[in-house]
């Protein structure tokens, strides 16, 4: 049986210093082959030093790695179009979560962003609030937006415990999953607090204390169902790809596509508090 090429076993690392590290390995696994072990004990060191994948996990890793600096490339966009072209949003916090969702949307969420999420420049902002022309949008566009609020607040504690877990070497019940599922939920419902308060208590004129019991009975449920979502997809990748790290593409676009699929158990929920008034249209 022939040694697989350079091309199947080789995937580009996303840093430098795991490209070092991987060329190094390579070394050492192509000095193997040739002191005489078998093909079946070449592909086994070959895994083991993790220099040898399917070209199945070359190819993924290489679209993860396109559409993740697509994704960087669409969260600049929406960054450049509210700070640099006066496009600030009515609520301040959506000027992050609009960005936030693009980073795990990606080019995806581009359309959204320009068709109901995109505000109007500044000036013509201040004179429609003169004018009373301020029309409330259509109740899927809404709830988009309050999907999306939650969303970015999860995505921001999930990208962060996923580092933290992974520097520390976190570990609970003897498995590494369930403790970035623990710190995720922990971080991600600090961060969706954070982000409905500062959109709940403007809006009422509410005191911190207040602000904040409102911002919990607004966003418990829609963080829940959207880390529900999310966490099916994280368990079902683990199985899936167990050899996937933090430190290669293709695991933040299986992230990403975790993140989108929370998005979608969390719209109906937003849809329902919306309804009965517990959340405010965004």
């Amino acid at each position: 049986m022939a040694t697989p090429s350079v091309e199947q076993r080789i995937i580009p690392p996303p840093f430098v210093a795991k490209r070092i590290l991987v060329l190094a390995e390579e070394a050492r696994y192509l000095i193997i082959g040739r002191v005489g072990a078998g093909p079946v004990a070449r592909r086994s060191e070959g895994r083991r030093l993790g220099v040898w994948r399917p070209s199945l996990s070359n190819a993924l890793e290489t679209f993860a790695f396109v559409y993740i600096w697509l994704s960087i490339a669409a969260a600049l966009i929406v960054l450049a179009d509210i700070f640099l072209l006066g496009r600030r949003q009515s609520m301040g916090v959506m000027d992050a979560v609009w960005p936030l969702t693009m980073l795990y949307w990606g080019p995806l969420g581009l359309p959204f962003y320009f068709s109901f999420g995109r505000a109007a420049h500044s000036h013509a902002q201040m004179q429609g609030h003169e004018h009373g022309h301020d029309a409330e949008p259509p109740m899927w566009q809404a709830v988009f937006k309050g999907a999306a609020h939650c969303g970015a607040g999860c995505a921001l504690g999930d990208f962060a415990a996923e580092w933290i877990a992974l520097g520390l070497g976190l570990v609970l019940l003897g498995s590494a999953l369930a403790a970035r599922l623990v710190l995720s939920f922990v971080l991600a419902y600090a961060a969706g607090i954070a982000f409905q308060y500062f959109a709940i208590a403007p809006m009422r004129g509410l005191s911190l204390r207040a602000g904040l019991l409102a911002a919990v009975k607004a966003d418990t449920l829609s963080l829940i169902a959207y880390e529900i979502g999310m966490f099916a997809w994280m368990i079902y990748r683990a199985h899936a790809w167990p050899a996937m790290q933090p430190t290669d593409w293709s695991y933040w676009l299986m992230m990403q596509i975790a993140m989108v699929l929370g998005f979608a158990t969390t719209y109906p929920v937003n849809w329902l508090l919306i309804r009965f008034g517990v959340k405010e249209r965004m």
